[in-house]
């Protein structure tokens, strides 16, 4: 479900937060509307200083990760790993907001002067990098007990897109779809510090060289087939199929077909 663009959803023109009227003053405010997130995002062009970016999502929304992308993004970035920065967060009557400078360059699925090798030997060390970090030191943990309670309680909240599954569960109840998931559950982890929705969108750079992470309120310790399965299914669908195994090959797996598949299903549910 991840990176897809939901109907009809394109933000308008926000009102701003007051306490940064002055730091954005002069600027051009556009929306964003590529992104499965319930959040608004807006980019601000020729302000006072680079462009910046801006999210807002409902105070009230229980599963809102805006606080929880705060926390990860500072964190990465604590670790030397290249991603957005927050620069300001605030909570108004319309919601809660973030404030973070651009990443520079394009995201990864629409860089036109990249070639498709070049993209996916791009995904693969980023991800490398991100999964040597050590996972003692992380402090969010998105292993499956966690995630699958997750799940359910979308699920149970009607809070699951169901006419965004993929093609393969077109049509199928969410119920259905969450039986499949609890049936194919991994017997094994092989735990990391992941990503949690590393499609294309969600990976930066600028002449060639990776520029940083963006979206990273799903960031957490899990199993390295999260990465790989969403990153795989998003070259696939941007690229082509034939680009997957080159993919694999600069990341230097082979990969469980399974647990690919496990996590592509689990992410029908975010």
């Amino acid at each position: 479900m991840s990176n897809s663009t939901p109907p009809g959803r394109c933000p308008t023109t926000p009102l701003l937060p007051h306490v940064w009227h002055q730091r954005l003053a002069g600027g051009r405010i556009e929306a964003q509307a590529i992104g499965a997130s319930r959040a608004d995002v807006f980019r601000a062009h020729g302000g006072d200083g680079p462009d910046v970016f801006l999210k807002r999502e409902p105070a009230d929304d229980p599963f809102g990760e805006l606080q929880d992308e705060v926390a990860r993004l500072r964190w990465l970035r604590g670790q030397g790993v290249e991603a957005a920065q927050v620069l300001d967060t605030h909570d108004d009557a319309s919601g809660r907001w973030l404030l973070m400078r651009a990443v520079p360059g394009r995201d990864l699925a629409s860089s036109p002067d990249l070639a498709p090798l070049q993209v996916v030997h791009l995904v693969a060390d980023a991800l490398q990098v991100l999964h040597k970090l050590p996972i003692d030191t992380c402090p969010f943990d998105h292993r499956l007990p966690h995630r699958l309670a997750a799940a359910r309680a979308r699920m149970d909240a009607g809070a699951v897109d169901a006419d965004d599954f993929d093609d393969a569960r077109a049509g199928q109840p969410v119920s259905q779809v969450f039986a499949a998931l609890m049936a194919s559950v991994p017997a094994q982890a092989d735990l990391v510090v992941t990503h949690g929705d590393a499609c294309l969108p969600n990976l930066m750079a600028a002449q060639g060289c990776f520029t940083g992470f963006i979206d990273c309120g799903r960031l957490g310790v899990a199993d390295r087939h999260q990465d790989l399965a969403l990153a795989a299914r998003s070259i696939a669908s941007n690229l082509g199929e034939q680009w997957v195994a080159p993919f694999f090959a600069r990341y230097g797996t082979v990969p469980d077909p399974a647990a690919l598949a496990f996590y592509c299903l689990l992410d029908e549910f975010f």
